[in-house]
């Protein structure tokens, strides 16, 4: 019996050197994430839009896409660089052919980290751009109105990375979506 808990003791003690070397930064100072510096990740989700201008109504359905890169290293994490595109959409509400829709370009900048658990990256970042504010109804008058707006962005998100370079992604926040689920790409 003594044996077979020395065992599982050897057992656990070697996969846990194991892990940690694995998942340790290069430098020696903590876990690494699957975002590192010069990585270019691609993510595209979809999910509850944003509502902008305050003239939604119903849900809005958002759109969104972004590409970033790991720029510099930030203690355990890395800092990234990018852009994103996307739209926040809705229809219904209090008058009969009611339409309201911003389309968003706007630049993003995150933290990513990834813990001891391989393939997971978790982020925080922040984004501002432009939006492409357009409204209409046609009941009991036609009315239309465009308007380009400022789009200010907090978020944060997490992916699992199930190869080396495609797995799923979710973000949370106020930025052209509330919430979305989607997947990402590591292109580089």
């Amino acid at each position: 019996m003594k044996i077979i808990h020395l065992v599982f003791l050897v057992s656990g003690l070697g996969v846990t050197t194991l892990s940690s070397a694995q998942h340790e930064h290069p430098r020696g100072n903590g876990p690494t994430t699957p975002v590192g510096l010069g990585t270019v990740v691609f993510n595209a989700g979809i999910g509850p839009g944003s509502g902008y201008e305050g003239d939604y109504y119903n849900s809005a359905f958002g759109i969104k896409a972004a590409v970033e890169v790991g720029l510099w290293q930030a203690g355990p994490g890395v800092v990234t660089l990018g852009g994103e595109a996307g739209g926040s959409f809705s229809n219904g509400g209090h008058y009969d052919n009611y339409k309201s829709n911003t389309v968003i370009i706007a630049a993003r900048a995150a933290w990513h980290y990834g813990w001891l658990v391989p393939g997971l990256d978790t982020y925080g970042g922040v984004s501002a751009g432009l939006g492409f504010h357009h409204y209409e109804y046609d009941h009991p008058d036609a009315y239309s109105h465009n308007k380009v707006i400022p789009v200010p962005g907090i978020f944060v998100g997490a992916s699992y990375f199930v190869t080396p370079t495609f797995g799923f992604n979710a973000e949370a926040g106020h930025d052209i979506t509330d919430i979305q689920i989607g997947v990402i790409f590591k292109i580089k």
